[in-house]
């Protein structure tokens, strides 16, 4: 046993679980645990940003690239009020933070202290987390912290990873308990278990598939979770069936392999949409069948379940048959269980529907697709083309560069245009959509991948949001690149606007009061002003060097872009919000009959 203040073993035990950074905003509720990390600087690096919100999404990027988690600090009352929509779109998209929230002192609590939360309960702040965390700890003394961080680290990581809540009352990072620090490695020697899904269950499966005609595969986030690439590639090319992904799995299969359809959903392609729509059966691996990657769940759209046979494996039971029922489901890793199916199949390739006539319907889909963008993706068109836009990045990034898609229009596009060649190459905000999250988690994929150019793809309205990061990339010497796709509003949202309600449109364009004229502050000075680069770009042609330059430069970069705010992603699938009358697809290739859908 040895004496230790609390803020030390928080932060002696992060730096035995391999923690490399600390990011976050100091309060006066976590002068403490500031302290300590000053004491364990060879440890832990500690990176102060400008917003809590940015501290989150850089975690949550960091641990997407590195599998690696790290720790956020927060004060109590505002500081910590301002992270929760960074930790939503982690939790939803199974990222893990381990995030420590300050609190007033336990001799405080209930008396209405400086930025206490206690109008319902004392020192209340886990409630306001509870709802976007696998779960919220609130040690009241210093000897309750071993086991605290312990289980906080353990639950963050076991099954489907998450962020947690560590909340301290300000005395417990100071006051000394006489405790052992926990050794990691006891919890971790059983972290993954047995993952394997049900040996009888993963026959009828294989049955299934092997009887199968028309069998298609979904690969959902799971399978790049899981490091299931390799074996996602040898059932397809086994079964000669072709592989979906949800946008969020964009790359779990290189998009240039024959078997690659690309992402389904409401802008997933016309090919992914054509096969998960007309399959007799499906397997889908680590996805949850949302609305956006589902087309609202609307019967023929991407998917007719039934009749189509659905066989759904994933690590967590609450998603089994929520949206879809399965005829078999699985509970288990990706990995194991796509494992556990190449030991039952026959080892010759086509073990399902394989034949020449499918092999050509497929090549048919996808002919039809890449002839219908051919001739915008090369266009000259000033404002430019986002298809233009989208060719021009993809020629410009090598293949382990890391693209965050922020939330927006031009996260429609990047799905649908940007052709991913490995996992993990495309990076979004999936589940929660937070704008923000790429705009400050590219700096958390460069400190996790710092060999590796990392580019962020926001929108003006994105950017806006949280243009400080550029700060912090300046201060830490970060060379990232932000591609601030102009289109001057909440394009996305103006689209829904002028399609559900006559044409009308309010609150989003940005434009002057007085005139109507859009408006655009000048971002590529505002970058200079921070002390990065920063340049705009109104020619296409200017688009490859202006790449080409901020790749290479080694300095925080700004590009800011001038879009077409009127060219809109091809309706390849379908949504719906109720009780407005559903979107449906509109890219019908010549020849083809439209999927109008039933529902």
């Amino acid at each position: 046993m040895t004496m230790y203040r609390g803020a030390d073993i928080i932060v002696e035990y992060l730096a035995r679980e391999g923690v490399p950074y600390a990011v976050g905003v100091c309060g006066h509720g976590n002068i403490g645990l500031l302290d300590a990390l000053h004491r364990h600087q060879a440890a832990i690096k500690t990176i102060s940003v400008h917003h809590e919100q940015a501290a989150g999404h850089i975690a949550d990027a960091y641990y997407r690239v590195a599998g690696t988690p790290l720790a956020t600090f927060t004060s109590c009352g505002p500081g910590s009020a301002n992270l929760p929509m960074a930790v939503a779109c982690a939790m939803l998209d199974s990222s893990a933070i381990f995030v420590v929230t300050g609190n007033v002192p336990t001799q405080q609590f209930n008396r209405g202290a400086f930025q206490e939360t206690y109008r319902h309960y004392q020192a209340d702040f886990p409630s306001v987390l509870r709802p976007y965390v696998k779960r919220a700890y609130q040690p009241t003394r210093a000897d309750m912290l071993p086991t605290a961080v312990r289980d906080a680290f353990r639950e963050m990581l076991s099954g489907r990873p998450g962020p947690v809540n560590l909340d301290v009352p300000l005395n417990v990072f100071v006051e000394e308990a006489d405790v052992e620090v926990p050794d990691p490695s006891a919890w971790r020697r059983g972290l993954h278990g047995d993952a394997a899904g049900n040996p009888a269950a993963v026959a009828e499966a294989v049955a299934l598939l092997a009887s199968a005609t028309r069998p298609v595969i979904l690969a959902g986030n799971g399978v790049i979770a899981a490091g299931a690439q390799e074996e996602l590639r040898r059932l397809a090319e086994r079964l000669r069936a072709p592989v979906i992904t949800s946008p969020m799995a964009k790359g779990a299969l290189d998009e240039r392999h024959p078997l690659a359809l690309g992402p389904v959903g409401r802008n997933g392609t016309y090919m992914a949409n054509q096969a998960g729509r007309s399959c007799d059966v499906l397997l889908a691996l680590g996805t949850r069948f949302d609305d956006r990657a589902s087309s609202a769940w609307l019967p023929g759209v991407s998917y007719e379940i039934p009749p189509t046979r659905l066989i759904h494996v994933d690590r967590d039971p609450g998603e089994l048959g929520r949206n879809y029922p399965a005829t078999v489901g699985i509970i288990g890793d990706a990995r194991q269980v796509l494992g556990q199916m190449l030991a039952l199949l026959p080892g010759a390739p086509g073990a399902g529907g394989a034949s020449a006539a499918r092999d050509a319907e497929l090549a048919g889909w996808r002919a039809a697709w890449e002839e219908a963008r051919r001739a915008d993706r090369a266009s000259d068109a000033v404002p430019i083309r986002p298809e233009r836009l989208v060719l021009e990045l993809r020629r410009a990034l090598p293949d382990d560069a890391i693209v965050l898609a922020d939330v927006g229009v031009h996260h429609n596009w990047l799905v649908q245009e940007f052709e991913v060649r490995r996992p993990g190459m495309l990076l979004q905000s999936w589940g929660f959509g937070g704008m923000g999250f790429a705009v400050c988690g590219v700096l958390g994929a460069r400190l996790a991948a710092p060999t590796r150019p990392c580019v962020c793809v926001c929108g003006d309205g994105g950017f806006l949001m949280a243009p400080h990061i550029l700060a912090t990339a300046v201060e830490y010497d970060l060379p990232a690149v932000w591609i601030i796709w102009n289109n001057q509003g909440y394009v996305s949202i103006r689209d829904l606007q002028l399609g559900f309600f006559g044409g009308r449109e309010i609150a989003t364009s940005f434009a002057r009061e007085a005139t109507g004229d859009l408006y655009s502050p000048d971002f590529a000075a505002l970058a200079r002003a921070f002390g990065a680069q920063g340049l705009r770009i109104e020619k296409p042609g200017d688009l490859g060097g202006a790449l080409e330059m901020a790749l290479g430069s080694g300095r925080p970069t700004v590009l800011e872009v001038m879009v077409d705010r009127d060219v809109r992603p091809r309706a390849t699938g379908g949504w719906e919000l109720p009780p407005l009358p559903p979107a449906r697809p509109t890219f019908v290739p010549p020849g083809a009959r439209p999927a109008t859908g039933r529902g």
